[in-house]
């Protein structure tokens, strides 16, 4: 069975020491609440309700599954309880305004919330965490009737939301899409369409369920010029919020997935269902960029948990399994084996987890750090700085986190070698929940493209600058930490390259453009392996500072230092096969005939 713990140290260690998080909350009066007493209440609870709630149903919901019948979903057993139970605790507007019924605490609290539950039931989360982005798009969009009629509901969890972008024949390219808009008399909107792979679209976990969609105007221009956003709900809303009758939205079938079994992917059909208009005419994606960030920062923390909860698993496994002697001496004198973690593969691969696991995670809780900054600056130039580097890191967030994450799962089987294909152990379960996050939410291709086409190559380089400063500068900062030299000017150098690379690639695309895309996915990678590194540069810097200081629990201040020394060693350096492929251009990929792509 698959065992997690709340890594609640490590949070701390971030929270605390690395990226001063209650100096940060102090700057915002509407966070006067995020006392550090506080927080540790939080994460306690927040801990014992992902172990001793959500884990137990992870594999009995794997097995059990969703079950449809005439256009209705019961989620797996547990589920619906647990989800109560959720609401209950107040989890659910935690991070949203008073004025729509939440506690005002920060976004970045929320997120150390959202990775924890993914870790203990992937499934389970989805539920509540695609509501976080139809009430951040309703926050920031919706009309005041809009707010009135939907948020009170969705951040009290009564209500539930989903994002319905995909259509059978369309995809990521969102110009395609055929879902009409029909405008009424008064006001609203006549939705006809059919969307796919809605995650969570029916259910019964929560009395409505409201509908972010995309659709086009009659008079819309083609292409995603002519999109625009609505907000349609299962069950008619009255003025004040009120659950009325039965809208024309209903549940055609669920999906047969690989993984993520307890959680529902749907197809939803729109027969005339009445919807609003959420923003301007034809502005529609604008406005649904709020959801999808919030979902692609969401994704890349399940890729996170994943990781987690993939090295937790292989890590009690690894110290318990007896096979062969060590190659440096017995290590267990009294039994016929040394347990499989004195192994130098073995730790190959629980290194390689746990450097991906805490990296990864600092990125995601400076980003989040981020996120509170362009929701409650008062500081326009501090709110606009933060968005760029938001704007910048969040492809790299969502891609390098899923993409590691797919290795991690599979370090997790293979550490358990043959029971880590069996199903009671809960590591294959692990790689087949994970492995719809590099697609879901945008493929890594297109937050490849997000990346080095819209954001670097689209803002002229700026993007890439206002990040890679504050890089430099940290590096600048610790040059007479003399321990530290190697790395901080390994960091240094990858900069520069990085701006080079980048350069190099733009020119090269202004003569053929399929330059970009030919490079787009290494330069992501290439890109996460820097900024994780950055990261840990960061860490180690202030575990050593810990140490110097004496500290109650040196030793996980010196795996920290360790830990540092594998990334540098041992993953940074695949930056150098990054750069080579980089390198070698447009004319590999497409050079060779599509009639050559032939099955003979």
């Amino acid at each position: 069975m698959l065992t997690y713990k709340a890594p609640i140290a490590d949070i701390k260690f971030l929270f605390e020491d690395v990226f001063g998080y209650y100096k940060h909350y102090e700057q915002f009066p509407e966070f006067e609440e995020a006392s550090p007493d506080l927080v540790d209440a939080i994460l306690q609870e927040c801990a014992k309700f992902s172990e001793n709630e959500l884990l137990p149903m992870n594999q009995s919901g794997d097995k059990e599954g969703c079950k449809f019948d005439n256009g209705n979903v019961t989620t797996p057993k547990g589920f619906k309880e647990a989800y109560q139970q959720y609401v209950d605790g107040g989890w659910t507007g935690m991070a949203h305004p008073e004025e729509f019924g939440g506690q005002n605490l920060p976004y970045s609290l929320n997120s150390v919330m959202a990775e924890w539950f993914s870790s203990a039931n992937h499934s389970w989360a989805m539920y509540p965490g695609l509501s976080q982005g139809c009430i951040e798009t309703l926050k920031a969009h919706g009309t005041p009737a809009q707010q009135k009629m939907f948020l009170h509901n969705l951040v009290g969890g009564s209500w539930t939301g989903t994002m319905c972008l995909t259509e059978p024949h369309c995809g990521s390219d969102l110009g395609m899409l055929k879902c009409k808009a029909e405008p009424n008399a008064d006001g609203s909107y006549n939705i006809t369409g059919t969307k796919i792979f809605i995650s969570a679209g029916e259910h019964d976990m929560s009395e409505n369920i409201v509908h972010i969609v995309i659709a086009r105007l009659p008079d819309a221009p083609s292409g995603t010029k002519g999109i625009s956003l609505f907000v349609v709900p299962k069950f008619h809303a009255g003025a004040n919020g009120e659950k009325l009758e039965r809208n024309q939205v209903t549940c055609g079938s669920i999906e047969h997935k690989m993984g993520i079994k307890g959680s529902a992917t749907c197809v939803i059909n729109f027969d005339g269902a009445k919807g609003y208009l959420v923003g301007t005419e034809n502005r529609g994606l604008n406005c649904m960029f709020t959801f999808m960030n919030t979902a692609r920062i969401g994704t890349g923390l399940e890729g996170l948990s994943a990781s987690e909860a993939a090295f937790q698993g292989a890590l009690a496994y690894a110290k318990d399994r007896l096979q062969f002697r060590a190659m440096t001496g017995v290590k267990n004198p009294d039994g016929p084996a040394d347990p499989i973690i004195n192994h130098p593969d073995v730790r190959r691969m629980l290194l390689t987890q746990k450097a991906f696991a805490e990296g990864n995670r600092a990125l995601a809780i400076y980003a989040m750090q981020l996120v509170d900054i362009t929701h409650e600056s008062q500081d326009e130039d501090a709110k606009q700085l933060a968005e760029a580097k938001l704007a910048l890191l969040t492809p790299i967030l969502k891609a390098f986190l899923t993409e590691t994450a797919q290795e991690t799962t599979s370090y997790g089987m293979q550490v358990f070698g043959g029971h880590g294909f069996i199903a009671e152990w809960g590591m294959e379960q692990l790689a087949r929940d994970t492995r719809i996050c590099t697609m879901y939410e945008g493929t890594t291709g297109i937050q490849a493209i997000d990346l080095l086409a819209r954001k670097v190559a689209g803002s002229n380089g700026k993007l890439l600058t206002v990040f890679t400063n504050d890089v430099k500068d940290y590096c600048k900062s610790i040059r007479d930490k003399s321990q530290f030299n190697a790395w901080s000017n390994s960091i240094d150098k990858h900069i520069d390259e990085w701006h080079q690379i980048t350069q190099d690639i733009m020119q090269r695309a202004a003569k053929n453009p399929a330059e970009l895309g030919a490079a787009s996915v290494d330069y992501l990678m290439y890109s996460g392996y820097i900024v994780i590194g950055y990261f840990w540069l960061k860490m180690a810097v202030v575990a050593q500072q810990k140490l110097d200081e004496g500290t109650s629990d040196p030793e996980f201040y010196k795996a920290k230092l360790h830990t540092a020394k594998f990334y540098f060693d041992r993953l940074l350096t695949r930056t150098r096969s990054l750069v080579s492929a980089m390198e070698s251009g447009a004319d590999n990929l497409m050079d060779m005939e599509e009639e050559q792509f032939n099955i003979v």
